[in-house]
């Protein structure tokens, strides 16, 4: 890895700008908020030629915002002192709004929700960062004040259209930023500036207050240096809105308690040889393949999927009728002042006025038909794995060709709303010549927590500094947490496979783990009654216990407390001890079932006693 590149340059941050580092500066006394947006304002003068903000706060500006930290103790305020940016779709109070059009911008009396929702935990807004006007487009070029500079190279794209915000958590400017994204806007920004880009499930974090560009795709991001900052910022600024139409509440099953790291063997779908593209990039080519390589030798089983449905949902998003929902955001401005509007997204959004409804329907009935076969693939796995874009391209390239190149930055990202899927952007590689490289983990809607656990073991795989200054990342968390989309469940009876009782398993949705035994302490009786017959399993701490056969089955969830109900005494589930010393949730016998009950405990099984009858 050549990270010739990733040093210290000009006007990126003199010392680290996590989350857990700058928490810890501020209680040690080594640092105020105010030194630290002094700090801020002196480098975003030294780097303004990136073309990073429409509009950085003010001293006077930013003053109330560090005047009510005064009231919010740092001990119960997550993120007490932690400065972001705000891509300029998404409302700050009292600042404009332009959404990258000065003939389209208002000034807002409040803050989006997730704004006000991290101002009140404690962080600062620094500034509204630069955008593909109307947040259309992946690149960051389509912006009246000029393209915004990669953080690598200036030469480089910064990724759109959540340019600005990528670029200022890249240089240092900002610990996190918003952006939004509706075709890979808070992902490619992310792989082209060595940050995490957590892309939500749609609804999870309130539109109101944004801008929309697809109102029924699209949804706010979050770009930081690690996972676990990222899951601190979403922890905050998640929460069911009723005033969104497209929010939805968030499961306990995806909420912060369940991210960690994701331990243990993993299956991972990645895209055959031959539907993979680089358009032309040897170098992103061979981050790519050394990254699966790596991962590959590192517990992670990579499974090819077919990933030509997931190719043409994504065609359905440009070429299909959601462009109309552009068009609808941006009418008054496209209907009476088209000179307002950057020339290439005047060309994309005129196109919006043409579908008719006889086309929305048509587009999604085939939608829905792929998303049936792209998630048949995807509940197999733990997460489909794909590069984050195919090529990099310099600012020369793109002007020169900015529909067919924007097109290419989104082969791996445009599905992914259309089909309702969450995802995050994770760093993984610097090319030979020290531009950053990364993958996308993609999940079924509200996997949020657990693609984060996925993506924090990915990144201690790769350390990478953080953003593109040379500041080593903090410590992640390394506590690891269990898959909670299934529960284990041992059976050593009637719900064996090919038992009476089996279709209590299967008909939940149950799948076969493995069978094995359970440690020499367990004795089995055959209880009184039936049909269907039963074993009993009992706990024994004497010498009259034996290895007894078992099953263990993953359940989804969400089956689990039926399955329980329908357990008669004296049966229960409790936790048993395995051969090898695990210890899983499983089939026990309360004692007052050995009354009438027949030790059966030298059989090693309940199979074996029915073949002995």
């Amino acid at each position: 890895m050549n990270t010739s590149t990733s040093t210290q340059r000009l006007g990126a941050a003199k010392q680290p700008m996590t989350i857990s580092e700058l928490r810890a500066d501020y209680l040690a006394g080594k640092q105020t908020p105010e030194s630290l947006i002094a700090d801020i304002h002196a480098r975003a003068a030294e780097v303004s030629h990136y073309n990073i903000w429409i509009h950085l706060l003010t001293n006077s500006e930013i003053q109330i915002y560090l005047d009510a930290l005064q009231h919010k103790p740092i001990e119960t305020h997550p993120l007490w002192g932690i400065p972001f940016a705000i891509k300029d779709n998404i409302d700050l109070a009292h600042i404009p709004t332009t959404a990258g059009c000065e003939a389209f911008a208002y000034t807002p009396t409040q803050s989006a929700k997730v704004v006000q929702q991290l101002i009140d935990a404690g962080a600062i807004p620094v500034g509204k960062t630069n955008l593909d006007q109307f947040a259309t487009g992946l690149n960051g070029t389509r912006s009246p004040i000029g393209p915004c500079h990669n953080s690598f190279d200036p030469a480089y794209v910064s990724g759109g259209s959540s340019s600005g915000s990528s670029v200022a958590v890249g240089l240092g400017l900002a610990t996190f930023s918003l952006g939004t994204d509706t075709a890979g806007s808070g992902r490619v920004p992310a792989c082209f500036n060595n940050l995490i880009g957590l892309k939500p499930s749609v609804g999870l974090l309130s539109a109101t207050g944004m801008v929309p560009a697809c109102r029924s795709l699209d949804c706010m991001t979050v770009f930081a240096y690690n996972t676990d900052d990222a899951n601190t910022v979403l922890s905050v600024a998640e929460g069911f809105d009723l005033t969104d139409g497209y929010s939805r509440a968030n499961p306990y099953s995806n909420q912060t308690r369940q991210y960690g790291l994701r331990s243990g063997p993993l299956k991972v779908g990645i895209i055959p040889k031959e539907q993979l593209n680089f358009f032309g990039s040897d170098a992103y080519e061979k981050a790519y393949f050394d990254t699966i390589n790596t991962l590959s030798s590192n517990g992670f089983e990579l499974i090819e999927i077919d990933y030509a449905p997931f190719d043409e949902a994504a065609k359905l998003l440009y070429e299909g009728p959601w462009v109309t929902e552009r068009y609808l955001a941006a009418q008054p401005i496209i209907d009476e002042q088209p000179e307002q509007v950057f020339p290439v997204v005047r060309q994309i959004i005129e196109q919006g006025s043409q579908p008719k409804a006889t086309d929305l329907f048509s587009a999604e009935y085939r939608l829905h038909d792929l998303k049936q076969v792209c998630y048949a693939q995807l509940n197999a796995l733990d997460c489909l794995l794909t590069p984050t874009a195919g090529r990099h391209f310099t600012i020369e390239e793109m002007l020169a060709e900015p529909i067919l190149h924007n097109s290419q930055l989104g082969y791996y990202t445009n599905f992914m709303n259309l089909l309702d899927m969450a995802s995050i952007a994770v760093p993984t590689q610097f090319t030979a010549d020290g531009m950053p490289f990364g993958i996308t983990l993609v999940g079924a809607a509200l996997s949020d927590r657990a693609l984060l656990s996925i993506a924090n073991r990915v990144q201690q795989t790769f350390p990478l500094p953080t953003g593109a200054f040379n500041c080593p990342q903090p410590a992640l968390t390394q506590s690891n947490v269990a898959d909670s989309r299934v529960i284990n469940v041992m059976v050593c009876g009637a719900h064996l496979s090919g038992q009476p009782l089996n279709w209590q398993l299967t008909e939940r949705g149950a799948v076969l783990l493995e069978a094995t035994t359970t440690s020499p302490n367990y004795k089995m009786v055959a209880l009184a009654g039936g049909p269907p017959l039963r074993p009993g399993l009992i706990y024994t701490d004497s010498n009259d216990g034996a290895a007894i056969e078992v099953e263990i089955w993953a359940m989804p969830s969400e089956q689990f407390g039926s399955f329980v109900a329908g357990i008669p005494e004296p049966l229960g589930i409790g936790k048993v001890e395995l051969l090898d010393g695990r210890r899983v949730a499983g089939f026990i016998c309360e004692p007052i079932g050995t009354q009438g009950a027949t030790d059966i405990t030298h059989f090693g099984g309940w199979r074996a006693y029915l073949a002995s009858m």
